[in-house]
């Protein structure tokens, strides 16, 4: 008999589940899950209807918690997600200890549903709409001064812009959702970050 836990309702620090969930995206937070939801209805997808729920995690060390209350050993929901490259150490681990798998490569991992973003989902976003249209969104925004200001400081100097871009997108958390949701809404939705991408793929109903 399977001895599971009934989906239901679940809400935690970070996120609430709804009942009838049948795939959670793991992420590290609300930007990203901004990000997500985005850029799936720019794709004319409804994830909620879908049955997938985005779960920020309030940062990836937290994934092991997430991966217990909604894997196996405890909704029993198919797992996904997105990470930053540099955590994939921390990804693995959890993933393994769960039972879900011991992927070794990049490419395993994305097999499980899970999938790197180089550096971080806003560099992510940042490359592939161009620094020039970033640059046009943040005037817009009201803060091109702001981000010529940082430019301008000792400790960028020899900096790339998109370090610069994701140093100014980073530096308070109301700007990092702020600017997760505007450039997630300016991308093309035929022309989405390769992460993102080969999410909403795995994600995608079958049939």
């Amino acid at each position: 008999m399977d001895s599971r836990p009934e989906p239901a309702v679940v809400t935690t620090t970070t996120a609430r589940i709804p009942a009838g969930v049948r795939t959670a995206v793991l992420v590290e937070g609300d930007s990203d899950e901004a990000a997500v939801t985005i850029v799936a209805a720019r794709r004319r997808r409804d994830l909620a209807a879908e049955g997938i729920a985005v779960v920020p995690m309030g940062g990836v060390t937290n994934i092991g918690h997430f991966v217990r209350l909604l894997g196996p050993g405890g909704l029993g929901v198919t797992l996904a997600g997105l990470y930053d490259s540099g955590e994939e150490h921390v990804v693995r681990r959890a993933l393994a200890r769960a039972g879900l798998g011991a992927a070794q490569t990049r490419v395993e991992l994305a097999r499980l549903g899970f999938f790197a973003c180089v550096e971080d989902l806003e560099a992510e976003l940042i490359r592939t709409l161009g620094i020039p249209a970033v640059e046009q969104i943040i005037a817009a925004a009201g803060e091109l001064r702001s981000l010529q200001t940082l430019r301008r400081q000792p400790a960028q100097r020899g900096w790339t812009d998109i370090a610069i871009l994701r140093r100014f997108i980073g530096s308070r958390s109301h700007r990092k959702l702020r600017y997760a949701t505007l450039l997630a809404g300016a991308l093309d939705p035929a022309t989405i970050p390769a992460p993102l991408d080969d999410l909403l793929t795995h994600l995608a109903p079958a049939g």
